[in-house]
């Protein structure tokens, strides 16, 4: 009796959850009145079919997930220490896990959508665990230029790390709306900055703009949509880089790619996608084309191997994009946690998630 009542009132929150979440229908004053019009024009489902339908994705994704979502060995990480990224060449890449990427340009550090945190969750007792520790502290890094967020979902923004890196961040830039919230908390508002779809900022000599993404935000099951998403190109003096943030596939890739490519890196989300909610992310191939449409030399597929967000095998977004590059000829870059990449001639292309479910889980306390 109490498993029936248990399992009815999940039920019920599921399909709450369905019906007041999944659709981007209370916008608020934050949103940009050029997404806004965007979703005038072309109203966008986060999860296909009615509420039944989006209930019972919800189920299967909470209670039915293959057992291959997550790693059965050890993610290799490289750890990282202060000395070695200001030794680094300017110029270099660094992935820290997700969607957590550590930039050095114009001999200043740029760090996008920051999450130390063991989980990608409102509460530290249970949602998405990481498959793997960051390779360095927060303590550690060294000062940064800047922070660079992209939306306010719990896997691109924790409130932990942001109110860590508040202390050696010069300034914060985000989309309308996040900025409040980081003010919210605690981050003095002299380093916010809040920029709508196409607007820009100097920093230290490097060009910063916000673009568009097809995605939607909320930390919560309402408020939906009360914030801005976006996508940021980041110009550097010798290097051009694009960070997708969470998107999916739009032509809006194109006209990035007109306006401010070629870029010599492109960070495209390639990970948590699914066949249900096809209008957020992208599938591994159109990652692919979103970086063809940027103009982009270099491809370093973000928005994997840290968390388990989708029903894909974890290793499967590595496979899919490195067989689709090299079918077209395209550089992939695939290194491993914590690898330094120099992004005009890095050329780290391992396979290295190949042997992770082979490989033994280190234990507690372990050394």
């Amino acid at each position: 009796m109490h498993r029936i009542l248990l399992t009815t009132l999940i039920a019920g929150v599921l399909m709450a959850f369905a019906c007041t979440q999944l659709y981007p229908d209370n916008p608020g004053p934050a949103r940009s009145a050029l997404s806004l019009e965007s979703d005038r024009t072309n109203p966008l489902p986060v999860v296909k079919g009615g509420g039944l339908e989006r209930a019972r994705v919800l189920w299967d994704f909470f209670f039915n997930k293959p057992a291959d979502t997550v790693p059965q060995g050890a993610i290799p990480v490289q750890p990282l220490t202060r000395e070695a990224l200001l030794a680094a060449a300017d110029g270099t890449v660094v992935r820290l896990g997700h969607s957590t990427v550590l930039l050095k340009l114009d001999d200043a550090f740029w760090l996008t959508d920051p999450v130390f945190a063991e989980r990608s969750s409102p509460v530290g007792f249970a949602g998405p665990r990481r498959f793997h520790p960051p390779p360095i502290g927060i303590d550690a890094l060294p000062p940064l230029k800047a922070v660079i967020i992209s939306h306010d979902h719990y896997d691109h923004l924790d409130h932990d790390s942001i109110l860590q890196l508040a202390a050696k961040t010069d300034l914060f830039l985000t989309p309308l709306g996040v900025g409040e919230l980081l003010i919210d908390w605690g981050v003095p508002a002299a380093k916010v900055r809040q920029l709508d779809w196409w607007q820009e900022s100097a920093v230290a000599g490097v060009r910063l703009v916000a673009t568009p993404a097809r995605h939607f935000s909320g930390r919560g099951l309402f408020g939906k949509n009360q914030t801005q998403w976006a996508s940021w190109v980041i110009l550097g003096s010798g290097q051009r880089v694009f960070f997708s943030g969470d998107s999916g596939y739009f032509d809006g890739f194109r006209q990035i790619g007109e306006q401010y490519g070629p870029f010599d890196l492109t960070l495209l989300e390639t990970g948590a996608y699914n066949e249900n909610w096809p209008q957020v992310h992208m599938q591994p191939a159109e990652s692919l084309q979103a970086h063809l449409d940027l103009k982009g030399r270099r491809l370093l597929p973000i928005h994997n191997g840290t968390f388990d967000l989708a029903m894909h095998a974890w290793r499967e977004p590595f496979d899919r994009i490195v067989a689709l590059g090299q079918a077209r000829g395209i550089t992939v870059l695939t290194p491993e946690m914590g690898e330094l990449v120099e992004i005009s001639a890095g050329n780290s292309r391992q396979t290295w998630w190949a042997a992770v479910d082979k490989r033994e889980v280190p234990r507690a306390g372990a050394g």
